[in-house]
């Protein structure tokens, strides 16, 4: 199981920069090569739209398309937190922003947040033009 937490949302003007901080609490028993962390992010009366996401067991990376070259997914073991770093920021990625883990998956990490069973609370983005 995990507990998480986001934070580091809030407003900036287009082209701006933002860091959201995901802290991630892990119980006992699970398997940490297949564990994944991922960031999503929802507009009101849309779907929720996967953005990015890590395996902390190699470090590799995975990127939706309309956020790749601006955005960088990390993680800092020692604090159990992912970090999504958010460069040239546009209006159209105005959302609530959510980190969710999970512990089973044998190969990438999916970015559909359908995979995904442990979710944070979400921290609001928003971009003006």
């Amino acid at each position: 199981q995990a507990q998480l937490e986001e934070s580091g949302g809030g407003s900036v003007q287009a082209g701006g920069s933002l860091r959201l901080s995901c802290g991630v609490r892990r119980t006992p028993p699970y398997i940490y090569s297949r564990y994944c962390v991922g960031w999503f992010r929802q507009v009101p009366g849309t779907e929720r739209e996967g953005v990015a996401a890590i395996k902390p067991w190699d470090n590799s990376t995975y990127y939706a398309d309309s956020v790749k070259g601006r955005f960088t997914i990390s993680q800092d073991n020692a604090k159990n937190t992912v970090y999504l770093q958010m460069n040239s920021l546009k209006p159209e990625d105005t959302a609530m922003y959510y980190c969710a883990a999970d512990f089973s998956f044998y190969g990438p990490c999916p970015i559909a947040s359908s995979n995904y069973h442990y979710w944070g609370q979400g921290t609001q983005v928003t971009v003006s033009s």
